[in-house]
């Protein structure tokens, strides 16, 4: 009788318990960590590996002051300061996870947690039906990253390297992409201006009653622009990888191939288990929850208390928090001469939050009956364009120099200075 005839149907002998052990094993090693760092090893990274994680003796001041119904300035700024420490934390924990899951799943990953702050903060704002916070938080954000971060990268970077390089064709995709997002925000202004039906006032506040067009037009340009992000990302991903694929700068001096594959190596060596990642990130995402809900619901208060603006906290302030950890990360990128991270970065941020995250809260503002919509008033709206265009202009040759980032800087300024006494 030949082996064929003699051998199982199916491996293991056909045994469901041995594939049952098998799977128990797989899924004790995971949990342990076998072949990666320990539980130990993780967290002790994830807590000492910066000093800005100094910042988290604010996370229990922040909930000490909330519980014990403190001054709403103090509320307010110890909520802000922890929150700088848990985004860093956020980003640090996807990373690592990023390492163990692949290209396609890692971009997915960054997609969903490369903003966590500010989803946080835009929904805790829109559930509590503060939807000035809202829509000036988001607006904030991409203003910070097109205009600060990447200006302050720029000029840091240039004060290294005479010029940097990365690919004008990526950058540009995703510019243009940017501009769309852009264009969508001024139609419904527009609108709300110009027509007939747009201009009809249904109580003082346009922002909390608008009309029937406006919320119509607002809900099915995110349903487009929900879509188009999927196709960005698969076009980033999958199509046209090579294009986001920094070229060799002329001023950069040669490598050897044995430094090149040392320096890969060490990028791709993970820090922290794929177990250890995972049950960080899903608890620094709780903490930085809390923390984002006494931020927002301190902030009118503090508003009024101390004078200051609530367009100004919700354009300037509160995507400081945010961004903090992304503004460090792409200056350093920039001083190493690697620009194409630092484009990543900053573009990429800014459209997640435009083409990503302000579709998802107008949609979530749809199911739980909050009229958000995409029409900013005509001052926010102009901002945004002029940011948008110049930031176009400026990587559309796929070089830069300090004095670009001295520009973007100048303008962010400016937007802020306008916004402190609007």
């Amino acid at each position: 009788m030949s082996s064929s005839e003699t051998s199982p149907l199916l491996k293991n002998g056909g045994h469901s318990s041995h594939r049952n052990r098998s799977f128990t094993r797989r899924l004790i090693s995971f949990i342990r960590g076998e072949d990666e760092p320990s539980w130990g090893e993780s967290f002790k990274f994830l807590i000492f590996g910066t000093w800005l994680n100094v910042l988290l003796i604010f996370i229990p001041l922040s909930f000490i002051s909330h519980s014990m119904d403190c001054d709403a300035g103090l509320i307010f700024l110890f909520s802000f300061m922890a929150i700088v420490p848990l985004a860093k934390l956020l980003g640090e924990a996807t990373d690592q996870l990023s390492i163990k899951l692949g290209e396609t799943p890692s971009g997915l990953l960054n997609a969903s947690f490369g903003n966590a702050v500010e989803t946080m903060i835009g929904l805790t704002a829109l559930l509590n039906g503060q939807l000035e916070i809202v829509q000036t938080s988001m607006l904030g954000s991409i203003l910070s990253n097109l205009l600060l971060v990447l200006g302050c990268s720029f000029l840091a970077g240039g004060l290294y390297h005479k010029e940097g390089v990365f690919n004008s064709a990526g950058a540009q995709a995703s510019a243009s992409l940017m501009a769309l997002s852009c264009i969508t925000f001024v139609i419904p202004a527009a609108y709300a201006s110009t027509t007939k039906a747009g201009l009809q006032k249904r109580c003082v506040d346009d922002s909390k009653c608008p009309t029937g067009g406006l919320l119509f037009i607002s809900r099915g340009t995110a349903i487009l622009l929900l879509g188009a992000y999927c196709v960005y990302l698969w076009f980033q991903l999958k199509s046209h990888p090579t294009l986001f694929i920094s070229p060799v700068s002329p001023t950069d001096k040669p490598i050897s191939e044995e430094t090149v594959e040392t320096t890969e190596m060490e990028e791709a060596m993970p820090r922290m288990g794929t177990a250890a990642a995972g049950v960080a990130l899903l608890s620094v995402t709780v903490v930085t929850a809390f923390c984002a809900e006494y931020l927002v619901s301190s902030t009118e208060e503090t508003a009024v208390r101390y004078s200051i603006p609530k367009a100004f906290i919700g354009v300037v302030l509160l995507p400081i928090v945010g961004n903090a950890a992304d503004h460090v990360t792409a200056v350093w990128m920039a001083m190493k001469n690697k620009y194409e991270l630092t484009i990543t970065i900053c573009v990429g941020s800014s459209i997640q939050i435009a083409c990503l995250l302000v579709p998802f809260l107008v949609t979530v503002g749809w199911i739980v009956d909050q009229p958000l919509t995409l029409h900013f008033r005509n001052f926010e709206t102009i901002v945004l364009f002029v940011s948008v265009f110049l930031v176009n202009l400026l990587i559309m040759h796929g070089k830069s120099n300090y004095m670009e980032g001295l520009m973007l800087v100048i303008l962010y300024l400016v937007i802020a200075l306008a916004f402190w006494v609007t």
